[in-house]
Parts: C-alpha cells; sequence; structure tokens
C-alpha cells in the first residue's frame, strides 16, 4: 500500500505545450527510474510506488494539473473506489441506518456525492484496481460490519432512489410539463407543502432552482423505497423552504433509512441524526469518518481534528467570534436611501428608508422572490427606483446572484486585468485556492469554481460599498 496519492487532472494537462516538463524535471526519472512516464493516448502517468513525493513536477507544471500528497499515516487500507490510475480516490463508505436521517458533512470534490452513488447501487465500486468488482466481494470487504449485510442485499432485496445534486439537468432530461412527470397524489401533496403546485402546467425549461430543487424533492420523497440518498436538498431554497424539506426528510426517517449531503450547518443540524465526516485533498482523496451523533460531529467539523485517525483537516478551528459595533453616529453613515419603490410586472418592491454604515457588515434576509436581489440591483445602479433616491452617489463593488461571462480566456487571463491583482494576490487569491483554477477556461469552471472567482474580482476592486447577492451559493462549508 502505497503511502502517497498522486493525481492528474487530465482536462488541464496539455503535454504538446508544455512538452513533458513533468517527466523531464522528475529525479527519479534521471537516476534512471520511470516514475513518471507517457500512456498510450500521450498523457503522462505517476507510479505512486516510485514517487518520493519532492514536488518538483508540481512547481514544474505550468497548467496546475499535478497534485501528490501524502496519505495519513493511520490510513492502511484499500480504497472503495478510484477515477483511474492518477484519479480521485475514495476510502472508506458512510452506513445506512435504519429509521435514521444520516448526514454527510465535508468540502466540496471530497467524496460524497460518489459514495452516495456506490450505497445507492449507481456506481460499481472497484477497490482501486481498473476493473469493477461485485457486489458479493464487496460485502466480503465489510464483514463484520453493518455494510456487509446491506450489500450482500444490494443486488437484489432492496429498493434504493436517489435524487442528484444537479437538479438544473431536469429540463434536458424531461423537457416536458410538469404535470406530465407528477402524476401521482403524494407527489402532488409534497409539492403543496412546499408551495409550488402552481408550477404543474408550466415546463420544467421555465422554472428557477429553487422551483426545480422541490420538484427534485418531491419526486424523490413519492418513491417507495427502503433506503433514499439526498444530495445537497438546500440547493437554491430559502431559510422557510429549507426548514419545510428539513422536516419531510425527518418524516420519512422515521420509517425509512435517509443519507443526505448538506453543507448548510443549520439544516443538517435540524433534520439529520447522525453525521460521517469526509475529509481529505479536494479532487485528491477523501476519507470517511465514523458515525457520530449530530452536534458532537458538527462541533467535531468545526474543531478540525479526526481523532480516531488523529488528523488535523485544517490547520486552525473555525471558530464564530461576535465583534461589536462602534457607536455609530452621522459620520459613520456611507449612504442613505429614502423610501424606494419598483414595480417589476406583477411584482412591486418598497422599502422604508434606511442607511448603509462605513465599517459594517449588512445581511439582507428574507425568503426567496420577495425583492431582495432587486434592492441590490437598484443600490448597484443597474435599475432605477420608480419613487426614492440613493444618497451621496458612491463607488460599489457588485457581484450579481446570477454569474454570466462570455470571456474566452483562462482563470489567470482574466484576474490579471485587474489593476490590484497583485496587490490582493495573497489575501484574496490564495485564500480561496484559486490558483489551482488559473490554466482552466473560465467557460469550463464548475459553479462552486466560478463563484469564487466572481467573489476575488468583486472583492479586489477599489469601491467604497462591497455589495454581493448570495455569495454562498454553490460553495461548501
Amino acid at each position: 500500500m502505497t503511502n502517497r496519492i498522486a493525481v492528474i487532472d487530465y482536462q488541464k494537462c496539455n503535454p504538446k505545450k508544455c512538452n513533458y516538463e513533468c517527466i523531464k524535471s522528475c529525479p527519479r526519472n534521471r537516476a534512471g527510474d520511470e516514475c513518471i512516464k507517457e500512456r498510450e493516448d500521450d498523457k503522462p502517468r505517476i507510479d505512486e510506488n516510485i514517487c518520493i513525493g519532492c514536488g518538483i513536477c508540481i512547481k514544474k507544471c505550468p497548467f496546475n494539473a499535478i497534485k501528490i500528497v501524502n496519505l495519513p499515516e493511520a490510513l492502511k487500507e484499500t480504497p472503495i473506489h478510484r477515477f483511474g490510475e492518477n484519479g480521485f480516490a475514495l476510502y472508506r463508505l458512510p452506513i445506512p441506518v435504519p429509521g435514521k436521517v444520516i448526514g454527510l458533512l465535508g468540502s466540496n470534490g471530497i467524496g460524497k456525492s460518489t459514495s452516495m452513488k456506490i450505497l445507492s447501487g449507481r456506481l460499481k465500486p472497484n477497490l482501486g484496481s481498473a476493473e469493477e468488482t461485485d457486489w458479493k466481494k464487496l460485502s466480503t470487504l465489510f464483514r463484520g460490519n453493518e455494510l456487509q449485510k446491506y450489500f450482500e442485499e444490494l443486488n437484489g432485496d432492496i429498493k434504493t432512489v436517489y435524487k442528484p445534486q444537479q437538479v438544473d439537468e431536469i429540463p434536458k432530461v424531461y423537457p416536458g410539463e410538469v404535470g406530465n412527470i407528477i402524476n401521482d397524489d403524494r407527489s402532488r401533496e409534497i409539492l403543496k407543502r412546499l408551495s409550488v403546485e402552481y408550477i404543474l402546467n408550466r415546463k420544467t425549461k421555465d422554472l428557477s432552482g429553487g422551483e426545480l430543487q422541490r420538484l427534485a424533492i418531491a419526486i424523490t420523497l413519492s418513491k417507495d423505497a427502503d433506503f433514499y440518498f439526498i444530495d445537497e436538498p438546500s440547493s437554491y431554497l430559502d431559510v422557510k423552504e429549507r426548514i419545510e424539506v428539513g422536516k419531510l426528510i425527518r418524516e420519512l426517517g422515521k420509517e425509512k433509512t435517509v443519507i443526505v449531503a448538506e453543507h448548510d450547518l443549520a439544516t443538517l443540524d435540524f433534520m439529520a441524526d447522525q453525521i460521517h465526516i469526509f475529509y481529505g485533498v479536494s479532487g485528491v482523496y477523501g476519507i470517511v469518518s465514523k458515525p457520530r451523533g449530530i452536534r458532537v460531529g458538527i462541533n467535531t467539523f468545526l474543531n478540525g481534528y479526526i481523532k480516531e485517525d488523529n488528523v488535523r483537516m485544517r490547520p486552525e478551528p473555525i471558530i464564530f467570534e461576535v465583534i461589536a459595533s462602534s457607536k455609530r453616529g452621522e459620520s459613520y453613515t456611507l449612504l442613505k436611501f429614502s423610501e424606494i419603490q419598483k414595480q417589476l410586472e406583477k411584482f412591486t418592491l418598497t422599502t422604508e428608508p434606511g442607511e448603509i454604515n462605513i465599517g459594517e457588515v449588512l445581511g439582507v434576509f428574507g425568503a426567496n422572490a420577495l425583492g431582495k436581489t432587486t434592492l441590490a440591483k437598484i443600490i448597484a445602479g443597474e435599475i432605477k427606483p420608480d419613487k426614492g433616491t440613493i444618497k451621496p452617489e458612491v463607488k460599489i463593488s457588485y457581484k450579481p446572484q446570477y454569474i454570466h461571462t462570455k470571456f474566452n480566456g483562462t482563470v489567470s487571463e482574466l484576474l490579471v486585468q485587474n489593476k490590484n491583482y497583485n496587490k490582493y494576490k495573497n489575501s484574496i487569491i490564495s485564500p480561496f485556492g484559486i490558483e489551482s483554477l488559473f490554466s482552466s477556461k473560465v467557460s469550463d469552471l464548475s459553479g462552486g469554481e466560478l463563484q469564487k472567482v466572481a467573489i476575488s474580482l468583486c472583492l479586489m476592486q477599489d469601491a467604497d460599498l462591497y455589495l454581493m447577492d448570495e455569495p454562498s451559493a454553490y460553495l461548501d462549508v
């Protein structure tokens, strides 16, 4: 068993442009070994048994395509699944518990969705080899614990249902009217509880993200199954909607087994009985911790130390500090606005007079479709109010709710256009981990990656007011 794992992002890797810098720079190669060599498709591969983890190839790669990480000393196990040679590896699996809601908590790209696909039977694991294994071999691997019987029955006696993370894919699979998909009383009842029964006569392509999410949840929870796997149910939902979804999942969990991956700690605390923490290195490997009670598990995650493996997940704990506001007066006011009104088709926004002060973080809170984004656009100057004024005029850096870009270049090419790039490289770019995206095309970024780039660009501007609409969308804890 190797004590390190090497991953190559083959979407970023482009040996035709770098002329195999990784192969030429590797000290083991220069000593006569074949630590890094070409594959049949002309891409490089790294032999983890020969690699000494010097990191030279990582620095030499101009596309940030290589990651080499030492595994925890306590981990002497075979991976449950690995996505090919030099691909992401998942170690261990969560344990389904009858009559319980089991939460999965961890950063993006660390194996939560992969584990749910394996447990739901949608992905056959390979135990780190080039070929799929069979369920019988998998049940043997887990001899003596709860997963042995589960995998023995997965191939026949138990039914599973899985709600995927990407609900925005629904219109591609079901382009017609919602009423053609929802054809049973249970689904309609759930839609009513989630306050979206009005979508039955609409086409899926016309639904918002929150409406698609609630549609996916209604379809999933209405199925008759033994095990339910629900991936990120709170995405696109406001607080009220998250609570109602949490209630539905808790009710289901009293009779069935539910496993749910969730980033919102408050929602997870409300609906789960136990949690598994996923830790490791995003995009490289993920490890599943033993189950913990919900409060103990969340506190362990925030503390960042996994006791049984003697592993610290991050350099320091996540601590929530309460900072007292300074005494405010007229001199602290940045801008003031009078009563504002704006008519948008059938919707009318009306605000009371207010002010925004220097040195404070002001939160705008409320359910979806009540005008938060409209107010943000008015303050940012993107739309004009029908009534009311905002004075004085100040310089505003605005990150919109929905991020769209026509930029055809790489992340690095986009960021260096900002005059403050070098000034904020260490304080904004590095903490977000954006260096690893430098060679990626902006058009190829995932939702979370694009969100981090957009927030960085917003904060790098010279401005008096930084205005961000839903900055946590697509991001993990």
